[in-house]
């Protein structure tokens, strides 16, 4: 991650979509736990760009509190996107943090894989809602705290609408403690 290889990953981006800005680009500090490495330098390289008006917003992805931190003292920071799913929780303070911060939290693989209580919990919450389960793990999400903005593939159609669909969804007080 060399500021001139940032560099050029960013002109690539552009060249290939077309545009002459990037409305947001993540800085992905690749594995999770990592939390010795600084975000400073390859992030003063995306400011930079930022600042030559090729990038309208900074963001930061696999990125622990203290990163996040860090960052923020660099850059107004846009977003975090980190692992985060009904089953995979260690992010709650982070999401907690970054709501009081005014920054979105953009959750990847966001249906997750679920433990087996959990996998009945939500097979049971779905059948009441007539749902799935993916959607009842987007309504979770949805639920949790307003800055979540989920990010779930989408092969089809199909899938596209029922994961639109999710944000129709509201799990009860007592469903939402039943998946805690």
């Amino acid at each position: 991650m060399t500021p001139d290889g940032l560099r050029r990953g960013v002109e690539a981006n552009l060249r290939s979509l077309g545009v002459d800005r990037i409305d947001v680009v993540n800085l992905r500090m690749g594995d999770r736990g990592h939390t010795d490495a600084s975000v400073a330098e390859p992030l003063e390289t995306l400011l930079a760009l930022r600042d030559e008006g090729l990038i309208r917003h900074l963001g930061v992805s696999n990125v622990s509190a203290e990163q996040v931190a860090e960052a923020r003292t660099i850059a107004p920071i846009a977003c975090v996107q980190n692992m985060y799913n009904v089953a995979a929780r260690d992010d709650d303070p982070l999401v907690d943090a970054c709501a009081e911060a005014g920054i979105a939290y953009v959750p990847f693989f966001p249906v997750g894989g679920f433990r087996p209580v959990t996998a009945e919990r939500m097979d049971a919450i779905a059948a009441r809602h007539d749902a799935t389960v993916p959607q009842v793990a987007l309504a979770w999400l949805l639920a949790r705290s307003p800055n979540i903005l989920p990010i779930p593939g989408t092969g089809s159609l199909a899938h596209l609408a029922e994961n639109v669909a999710a944000g129709g969804l509201r799990l009860t007080d007592a469903e939402l403690a039943s998946l805690a």
